[in-house]
C-alpha cells in the first residue's frame, strides 16, 4: 500500500525534542532532579546525557506525546500549545516539559 510516506527524496518536516523535568511537587521516588532530561532526535534516538539516566515510568508517561510533538501540529490543536506532561506517579508529581529544540528535513523515504 502506498501513502507517500515511502516515496524517496520526498522531504518531511520533523522536530527534535527535549523533555525535561520541570518540577517536583512530591518526593523525588525515582531519584530524577529538577533540569534532568532526555533528547530525541534524528526522528527516533532518544539521547540521556553521559552519567545520567531516566526513570522508565516518567518516560512511559511522555512516549504517547512524542510522534505528535515531532511534528508540526494545527494551530487550534491542543497539543500544538500545551507541553507539560506528569509522570503517574502520586507521591512523586513530577512534572515535565517537552521542548522542540530544532527542525530537521529528513528524506520521507528514510523513516518508518
Amino acid at each position: 500500500m502506498k501513502n507517500g510516506a515511502d516515496e524517496p527524496g520526498r522531504p518531511m518536516e520533523l522536530f527534535d525534542l527535549r523533555v525535561t523535568v520541570e518540577r517536583i511537587e512530591g518526593r523525588s521516588v525515582c531519584g530524577l532532579e529538577v533540569g534532568d532530561y532526555f533528547d530525541l532526535d534524528h526522528s527516533s534516538q532518544l539521547r540521556i546525557p553521559a552519567g545520567k539516566h531516566f526513570c522508565v515510568f516518567a518516560l512511559q508517561s511522555a512516549l504517547p506525546f512524542l510522534a505528535a510533538k515531532q511534528r508540526q501540529l494545527p494551530a487550534d490543536d491542543w497539543l500544538e500549545t500545551d507541553s507539560l506532561i506528569s509522570c503517574p506517579d502520586p507521591d512523586e508529581r513530577l512534572v515535565m516539559r517537552i521542548e522542540r529544540t530544532r527542525v530537521r528535513t529528513m528524506d520521507a523515504g528514510d523513516l518508518t
